[in-house]
């Protein structure tokens, strides 16, 4: 009887509701999360002067894309009065709402900081930034001289008025309203755009000096903001009239294409126009300064068709991505070090003795970017084309920048009758018009080009070299985390694979049969390819694990990506903590996942690594009782890369290449004290508090030291 009144007394266990939207938290403000994550590097006294401007630079530019896509889509929802709801419950009022109060807190302090700190820092090394007013009359005369010969003949007023409509304002355009009086004392408005084909901060006097070994300047940079010269020259624009006042006003505008691509004829055709049309979208955005009077904002609100929530009010000069221009200066004492890549012993094999194919059947070969060169890659491509035994090369094509010697030897391949197949994809965003360019000299070349699939992003980066070995066909694959761009492969953190392993291949082979034809294969033999098989394959790995962990209790998980959106994912790494799965995540940018939460996430850790490279390498770890997988790969853990892009993950199986993944790779993010942040369950995060006992670690640059210990070894 006791015990039965004992079992009764005990409470009832209620089952938690994974559901539930507070365990979700909102993209948008996870993604500002991150932006303030860059801010705090602009911020961080540690940095070189220029590499902190380069930050605030970094996020001026992300702020615009975030307000021309995710804002922009936004206030679609709104307008069309979308009643469906993210997993975190917000409206797209709410979200609205919350974005500008964010938006408005990082762009004050991104403001102190540049005005406060930076700029007189950049006036003590030498870099002179002179307001207009304070240049001296020897240089307000160069100004003015190059006014007249330079930004003059350039300029356009446009006026306003029942004879002339309100002009059309482009996309990120930095522009001067101007009101000016007639000689009938008649008051008019007119728009000047600050035009983009000259230099934003325009040279006093140019230098190309560096530091004395004294640590002396030798030369001084001096700088003007052009609005400026144009405002202080405007009456040289309006003869006969008198101006009263100018104000400078930047416009942002919805940019996200919207591609009805079943009705589209000709898909080529179809991005170009919608690229052109992409300058005409509605406005998210105007900054102002504080001082522009309420009757000329009143001209922009009515005309630009926005209301007062669009216009951000800022102190200072506008667009702080035009900053970007400070950075090259020549001054690498305020910069990084000069990054020096490696490349691996084992690739430096003549091509007289097979080059890298010989190299790739000796084993396969990890590159970790920017530690190590990207120059293999091209090699790889370069040799494929030269190589008379080698019968086709089949690539896909994400993002490849300009002047890219990836496509230049695609294009020598096609040269030397090579069977080429490339996947162009048309609608990675803001590189419509590059990889438009790139699609039309590949065809004109007789390459086979493919624009993707419809209703489908090809976002997979892989590169398939079928070459001829006496009677047999071997097939030599490169998988990789990142895009094939020579640049961005210099600041990118990325991982590649070189393998001719025969699975991969014909994996690789039945992958590209899927994106070049019809194929409705599903049984890939080792890639998780998505939308096919991914999202079954890491729900299935997970679940593996919290199995192990049962049996075992070794459950271990490490996941490192870009982005963790996807709400059944989410849900599933919440149940492998409940089940008392270690997880541990890196995740660079957005995070959904709430981390800490008192029976649903508290064996879950978030950190964030925010430095001199972009992080971003996707890593899925899982211990599997001691029998270690790895997979690498293009997609991050969002429903886009899942279910609307073709993306793959491909297996590590090599044992050193595990190790030094799991070692020297992820351990390092983990143990990083430096750059790192940690998440809490509000969605904030915090960076490690070190006591004089503990040793500093910046992940990056223990890997940089290490290839460097490593090349002079």
């Amino acid at each position: 009887m006791a015990e039965t009144e004992k079992k009764a007394a005990l409470p009832e266990v209620v089952p938690i509701d994974l559901n539930d939207p507070k365990l979700f938290i909102n993209r948008e403000l996870s993604l500002l999360a991150f932006q303030r994550r860059v801010l705090e590097e602009a911020q961080d006294q540690s940095n070189p002067l220029l590499e902190r401007v380069k930050f605030l630079a970094i996020l001026g530019s992300n702020l615009d894309e975030f307000f021309m896509v995710r804002v922009a889509g936004l206030r679609k929802q709104v307008l069309a009065k979308v009643t469906d709801l993210p997993p975190d419950g917000m409206t797209a009022a709410e979200q609205l709402a919350a974005i500008r109060k964010v938006v408005i807190d990082l762009l004050t302090q991104a403001r102190d900081c540049l005005r406060n700190d930076i700029l007189p820092k950049l006036n003590k090394a030498g870099i002179h930034i002179i307001d207009y007013s304070k240049l001296s009359a020897r240089q307000k005369e160069t100004v003015k001289d190059y006014y007249k010969k330079i930004i003059f003949p350039v300029l356009t007023p446009l006026a306003f008025d029942p004879g002339h409509p309100f002009p059309h304002i482009s996309n990120r355009s930095l522009n001067l309203a101007v009101l000016i009086r007639d000689q009938n004392n008649q008051e008019h408005f007119a728009r000047i755009k600050v035009p983009d084909t000259l230099p934003r901060l325009l040279p006093i006097k140019r230098s190309s000096g560096s530091v004395r070994k004294d640590g002396t300047v030798p030369y001084h940079h001096y700088f003007v903001f052009i609005e400026q010269v144009i405002a202080a020259n405007v009456e040289s624009l309006f003869p006969g009239m008198h101006v009263i006042e100018t104000h400078p006003f930047r416009v942002v505008r919805d940019a996200d294409l919207v591609i009805q691509e079943m009705e589209a004829d000709d898909l080529l055709e179809t991005m170009e126009e919608n690229v052109r049309q992409r300058r005409f979208g509605s406005v998210v955005r105007v900054a102002i300064n504080e001082n522009m009077p309420s009757y000329l904002r009143k001209i922009l609100m009515e005309n630009l068709e926005i209301g007062r929530n669009e216009i951000y009010t800022v102190k200072g000069h506008l667009g702080l991505s035009d900053l970007m221009q400070l950075y090259q200066i020549d001054r690498y004492d305020l910069k990084d070090p000069v990054l020096k890549p490696s490349i691996p012993e084992v690739l430096k094999i003549d091509p007289i003795d097979g080059g890298i194919f010989t190299a790739i059947q000796n084993q396969d070969v990890l590159l970790h970017h920017p530690y190590d060169s990207f120059t293999p890659v091209i090699d790889f491509l370069k040799q494929a084309a030269r190589d008379p035994d080698v019968l086709a090369i089949k690539q896909t094509l994400y993002r490849v920048g300009r002047n890219s010697p990836v496509v230049s030897a695609l294009l020598e391949a096609a040269e030397n009758d090579k069977q080429v197949a490339v996947l162009v994809e048309l609608k990675a965003r803001f590189d419509e018009e590059s990889n438009i360019e790139w699609a039309k000299k590949l065809e004109n070349a007789g390459v086979h080009v493919i624009y993707g699939l419809l209703g489908l992003k090809t976002h997979s980066k892989i590169t398939l070299v079928v070459r001829r070995e006496g009677d047999e066909i071997r097939r030599y694959a490169h998988l990789g985390t990142g895009n094939y761009n020579h640049i961005t492969a210099q600041l990118y953190e990325d991982l590649g694979l070189f393998t001719c392993d025969e699975a991969i291949g014909e994996d690789a082979t039945d992958l590209f049969n899927y994106l070049t034809g019809y194929s409705d294969k599903k049984d890939y033999r080792k890639l998780l390819v998505a939308p096919i098989n991914l999202r079954e394959g890491i729900t299935r790995l997970i679940r593996r694990e919290i199995e192990n962990h049962k049996n075992d209790g070794s459950g271990r998980l490490i996941f490192k990506m870009n982005s963790l959106v996807d709400s059944s994912i989410i849900q599933e790494l919440y149940q492998a903590s409940q089940a008392g799965v270690q997880v541990d995540l890196l995740v660079r940018g957005i995070c959904c996942l709430r981390p800490g939460l008192k029976g649903i996430s508290e064996n879950i850790r978030v950190s964030s690594i925010v430095g001199r490279f972009l992080e971003h390498s996707r890593i899925y770890y899982f211990y599997n009782s001691g029998k270690e997988e790895i997979f690498l790969g293009s997609a991050d853990l969002m429903p886009r890369n899942i279910n609307r892009r073709v993306e793959a993950l491909f297996p590590i199986r090599d044992l050193a290449m595990i190790r030094y993944l799991r070692d020297t790779v992820l351990q390092t993010y983990l143990a990083d004290n430096v750059k790192a942040r940690c998440m809490t369950h509000t969605g904030t995060y915090t960076r490690a508090k070190l006591s004089s006992k503990d040793t500093p670690l910046n992940s990056q640059l223990w890997l940089l030291a290490l290839r460097q210990r490593t090349q002079e070894g």
